[in-house]
């Protein structure tokens, strides 16, 4: 990982031996990932950020200035973006189990809500039946469920959404108001993104009077070069859907997306300091002044979450020094809480900077207070 010269005087700046760690965001491409989906050619559109992957106040002012909306799955971030200005008209709210409490806060808000159950509906109904709820749709086997480290998201072995005979079996259909799919997270496959969209789509046979369809997101953030997400061959294979599903139905259905890390993931980074240099044999364990609870996407997915690594020595960034295979872990006693395992680095030294890439999303949000270590500032250039 190449870090750009902004980033790296960033770190000498501020750097001193055994400083606290920090999280620091790249600003510029945060907004160019707003734009490339901002950009999409299909007209009638709305962008919502997912905020679970940031929900930094800096990060949601960033979003909003760049014309994206927000979806949020819980009343601590729907009280966020309230905070960070967002209109009721820019919110969505997707989630699953609610009770009447959460669902008359959505209502009172008047924020655009998207339900998960037959029961769900039903409650809904009888509680306000006054605004039309969508609904979050569960294609079955229609499409081969893409899995990966998070699990499947469509499918028989997915607990989310109305299945294929819980859709047909509303009695009430222009009740509905939108589809709402979510078929995956971390996919680089765009054909897989638009088979799945199909299938919604055919949905339109049975809810004629919808006014939107919602293709979440789940959209992939390159890990060490091995993965694209093709945004382009996305944005003309999306358009041309749209576009011909809009005629073949005789009306103009607003389309939402609602990307996640993929706004963020490759503008964050995460900055430490070696603290420690165990060799032993064949591998060196390398210590630094962080835990996993502080970056913790390693700790939920410690095989896939393949962060990559930059060393500055002395305010330069080591790039062609002697590889060693290494682990690279945190400060605590805790056996997991280790940053990458089984990699390449120089021979580390203490005193050594260690910025970790792709830190932008899922990793500040989802800070854990189980090891006892504090959450830690953001800081965005």
């Amino acid at each position: 990982m190449i870090l750009n010269p902004k980033i790296i005087n960033f770190i000498n700046s501020k750097t001193v031996t055994d400083f606290e760690p920090y999280y620091l965001y790249d600003t510029e491409l945060i907004k160019e990932q707003c734009r490339t989906f901002r950009n999409i050619k299909y007209e009638n559109k709305a962008i919502h950020f997912a905020t679970m992957a940031n929900i930094n106040p800096v990060f949601l002012k960033i979003v909003k200035e760049e014309g994206i909306n927000v979806f949020v799955n819980s009343l601590l971030h729907l009280k966020e973006v309230l905070n960070a200005g967002f209109r009721n008209d820019e919110i969505i709210y997707t989630a699953s189990a609610l009770n009447k409490t959460i669902m008359s806060e959505i209502y009172n808000c008047n924020i655009q809500i998207n339900l998960d159950s037959p029961a769900q509906l039903r409650l809904w109904k009888s509680l306000f039946p006054d605004k039309r709820p969508g609904i979050r749709c569960n294609i079955g086997d229609k499409v081969k469920p893409y899995a990966n480290h998070a699990g499947t998201f469509i499918g028989k072995e997915s607990r989310l959404g109305f299945s294929l005979e819980e859709l047909l079996e509303i009695d009430d259909k222009s009740f509905v108001k939108g589809l709402h799919i979510y078929v995956g997270t971390d996919i680089s496959d765009v054909d897989y993104f638009i088979s799945c969209y199909k299938e919604l789509i055919k949905l339109l046979e049975i809810f004629p009077h919808i006014d939107y369809l919602n293709f979440g997101g789940g959209f992939g953030v390159n890990e060490n070069g091995e993965k694209h997400f093709d945004i382009n061959n996305y944005n003309e294979k999306l358009s041309h859907l749209m576009i011909d599903t809009s005629q073949k139905y005789g009306k103009n259905l607003k389309l939402i997306l609602e990307p996640g890390r993929i706004i963020g993931g490759a503008a964050g980074f995460f900055v430490c300091c070696v603290t420690d240099v165990k060799e032993r044999d064949t591998i060196n364990y390398v210590g630094v002044n962080a835990s996993t609870v502080q970056f913790s996407r390693p700790l939920m997915y410690p095989d896939t979450a393949l962060h990559p690594v930059t060393i500055i020595r002395n305010i330069i960034q080591l790039n062609d020094e002697p590889a060693f295979n290494t682990i690279l872990y945190g400060c605590s006693t805790y056996s997991r809480d280790i940053f990458r395992k089984n990699f390449v680095l120089p021979q580390m030294q203490i005193g050594d900077v260690v910025v970790l890439g792709n830190a932008g999303s899922y990793s500040a949000s989802s800070h854990s207070q189980f090891l006892g270590f504090p959450k830690l500032e953001e800081y965005f250039i």
